[in-house]
């Protein structure tokens, strides 16, 4: 089995429909800077804060890939919903790509090592291969958990569809120009904010902990993916919600996450606590060792 999935990632094949689909958005995204108005802007930023930070740092990564907190169900829905604002795939796909990477972290076998090159790790990993493209097989072994939801199971075989109501909304209120700004440019914006975790967190920054492979803690791509570019801190204790663990890492999402346990809608959440070298579950108020 593990040689089949070693195959499936290291297929030279090249996936045509994602290549296509990348090149129109660029070019889609770059006739959006023609037609720019400040409701426009208003738009993409409000719908990248949903997609980039709540879909994918909140939604698709620390409470889908590692649990670092439960959630009602309704809400993880929701928050996969969100995530597939992003267009980076579906969440079972995204999560199972996502935990290849943390067991095989800059190895042969990871999904997109900047050990392979920068552009790899960067965008040339989705062109190639099956990193996006996983059978059921790989899906069912890497996220069990979510493949037995069958609301995230449509969810991931129909991602697209999210995205499509929300482009009729916007057509609906600004036209054309608004759909341009709050899909096209901000979807590639946003994809270029995460693919720089996946390449440049692994090539600059600073290294708190001596971890097994080359992630970085660097502040400005913290800065433009709401938290996750405290990469280092993240990679030493992957389950851990909070990801900037000094005063001065700022993490949005770490603090989106405590205002949403305030009002209930978050449980059992653990963060490592720097100070005592401890895993903290902040729940029950109870302490345990950091694995």
């Amino acid at each position: 089995m593990q040689k089949a999935i070693e195959l499936e990632r290291d297929s030279n094949k090249i996936n045509w429909g994602t290549l296509s689909g990348v090149v129109i958005f660029h070019l889609l995204a770059v006739s959006a800077l023609f037609v720019f108005s400040w409701q426009n802007l208003a738009a993409g930023l409000i719908l990248w804060w949903m997609a980039g930070s709540l879909g994918i740092g909140i939604g698709y990564h620390r409470l889908m890939t590692h649990r670092g907190f439960k959630v009602p169900r309704w809400l993880e829905r929701v928050l996969g919903v969100l995530g597939s604002l992003a267009v980076q795939s579906g969440p079972i796909t995204w999560v199972t790509t996502h935990r290849q990477h943390h067991a095989f972290t800059d190895t042969d076998n990871d999904p997109h090592s900047p050990r392979h090159g920068t552009y790899w790790s960067h965008m040339g990993w989705i062109f190639r291969g099956r990193a996006q493209n996983n059978s059921l097989q790989t899906m069912h072994r890497y996220s069990p958990d979510l493949m037995r939801d069958p609301f995230l199971v449509t969810l991931d075989k129909y991602y697209w569809i999210p995205t499509v109501i929300v482009a009729t909304g916007l057509f609906a209120i600004g036209g054309v120009s608004m759909i341009l700004w709050g899909v096209f440019f901000r979807t590639v914006i946003g994809w270029h904010f995460t693919w720089l975790v996946n390449s440049a967190t692994h090539l600059w920054g600073s290294r708190r902990f001596e971890t097994r492979d080359d992630s970085r803690n660097n502040g400005l791509i913290a800065a433009i993916t709401w938290g996750e570019g405290w990469h280092n801190n993240h990679h030493a204790y992957p389950r851990s919600a909070k990801h900037g663990l000094r005063w001065y890492e700022i993490d949005i999402n770490w603090i989106t996450i405590t205002v949403l346990k305030k009002l209930g809608l978050v449980r059992d959440v653990y963060a490592f606590n720097l100070e005592s070298k401890e895993d903290v579950h902040i729940e029950l108020n109870t302490v345990q060792e950091a694995a």
